[in-house]
């Protein structure tokens, strides 16, 4: 890509090979970990181990919550001559399972705290209390209200004990706000609150080093979905394109991403993805105009994918309809579209 740089060539080539890359030490005291998420087409995510001042270590994520996955950063905290009970502390992006997954395990191993943004921890904490069938009624009835017929509403969501593991990760000990700085001795990790993927997502920017961590807030090759959700932010997509322009001239030594590879050039990554969603935005507003009255559920089917449309289903159709609620709801935001009242609210152009 124009302007984009990859400087985590081994993570390139084992992407390219289809396999796992290695575990890496990419300071002195800085070492990522690839932690595999069973069946997904992300296949890892990068664990960051930080050595600290006076001993142990800090983890920037922890990895999905399975056995492979434990085993995998239990195995790379070998190779850097550590043990999981050295663990002080976890610093978590946002609250996806792939991210927060195995943290109630690594802070039962060793004492570690957890922290993270309020705006994820709270849903963490609201899916504990609620439970798996709670979080299928949820989001089958959002998208009913998308436009989903029950029947395939409850076919994509799928059945409870799917989301035993989802409902019961770790509620976080520690919140850190915008600018507070993480409790790593010898680090000056600035927390950068980037919503959109996630109410509360959180970049991590390193004051002494200039490393710019970035979650998924930004990726080097793909863009990282940006759904709405039934108790999610109004607009995230408005959030995320913010976020993005809030971070685009941070000019940092290097971007290290939570998935792919390592990378320089974040302000053309930044414009990479704001084009990418604007032109989006273009072809959703066309297809409002071709087809009004329409649902997120109908208009998805009308919006160009990855592979043909008739082969969504489960989970990601789901990701592709309320993606697509998403720009609906920027659109509405710019006086572009209106959506009608009642129970399953349809879009038209606005009138202008």
């Amino acid at each position: 890509m124009r302007g984009v740089e990859i400087t985590g060539t081994a993570q390139h080539e084992a992407w390219e090979a289809r396999a796992l890359p290695p575990v890496e030490q990419l300071r002195a005291d800085l070492w990522s970990i690839p932690v595999p998420i069973p069946h997904n087409p992300l296949r890892y995510v990068s664990v960051y181990a930080f050595a600290l001042d006076g001993g142990g270590i800090g983890l920037l994520d922890t990895g999905w919550g399975s056995d492979e996955s434990w085993a995998a950063l239990t195995g790379g905290l070998a190779q850097l001559g550590a043990d999981v009970t050295d663990v002080r502390g976890a610093l978590v992006t946002h609250l996806h399972h792939d991210h927060l997954g195995l943290a109630a395990r690594v802070r039962e191993a060793s004492g570690a705290w957890i922290a993270m943004h309020p705006a994820d921890a709270g849903p963490v904490g609201r899916f504990s209390t609620i439970g798996a069938q709670g979080f299928v009624d949820a989001e089958v009835a959002f998208l009913v209200r998308l436009g989903a017929p029950r029947e395939d509403a409850v076919s994509d969501v799928g059945p409870a004990d799917r989301y035993e593991a989802f409902t019961s990760m770790a509620v976080p000990d520690r919140l850190l706000e915008d600018g507070d700085h993480a409790d790593l001795p010898g680090w000056r990790l600035r927390a950068v609150h980037t919503p959109g993927h996630t109410p509360g997502h959180l970049c991590f920017a390193e004051e002494r080093t200039g490393l710019f961590f970035a979650g998924d807030h930004v990726l080097p090759r793909i863009s990282p979905n940006i759904s709405t959700s039934p108790a999610g932010a109004a607009d995230p997509l408005g959030d995320f394109l913010d976020s993005l322009a809030a971070v685009r001239d941070l000019d940092p030594v290097e971007v290290l991403p939570a998935h792919e590879w390592r990378f320089r050039g974040l302000d053309a990554r930044v414009d990479a993805l704001t084009a990418h969603h604007e032109q989006r935005l273009t072809e959703l507003l066309a297809a409002v105009r071709r087809h009004p009255g329409s649902t997120p559920w109908d208009l998805a089917a009308h919006l160009t994918w990855s592979r043909p449309w008739e082969q969504y289903e489960r989970r990601m159709r789901i990701f592709a309809v309320t993606e697509t609620d998403a720009h609906l709801r920027l659109l509405g935001s710019r006086g572009l579209v209106r959506s009608s009242d009642g129970p399953v609210p349809t879009w038209t152009l606005a009138l202008r």
